[in-house]
């Protein structure tokens, strides 16, 4: 059985927030992007379900530090990495608010444009 694995697109400032992580955190996340991409789910991706299905966030805890990763698996044919961005809030797991209102922004202008 051949697998088939979608091509990964990026919103141009996910890309540019995403090549700030220290090298281990990129790899560790493109492992859970690439489990994605051929159909599957990483187990550090969990439902973003304020924003319906498809969208998932990947959670990292590297050094010290947390990283997220927000890719959407329903638009369109290719796999969409919305958002990346390095978790400041010492408020538990919770994704901030306003991190939640640019993914929110992202997935509008993506949708509009993949129209």
């Amino acid at each position: 059985m051949t697998r088939v694995t979608r091509p990964v697109s990026w919103i141009n400032t996910a890309r540019r927030a995403f090549a700030d992580f220290p090298e281990g955190a990129q790899s560790a996340c493109l492992d859970a992007l690439t489990i994605a991409a051929e159909g599957g789910k990483a187990d550090r991706a969990k439902p973003l379900k304020r924003f319906g299905s498809g969208i998932f966030e990947i959670a990292l805890a590297y050094k010290g530090n947390a990283f997220r990763v927000v890719y959407a698996v329903q638009l369109g044919a290719d796999l969409w990495v919305i958002h990346a961005f390095r978790k400041k809030s010492t408020h538990g797991i919770r994704t901030p608010r306003h991190e939640l209102d640019l993914i929110g922004q992202r997935l509008k202008q993506l949708e509009k444009m993949l129209r």
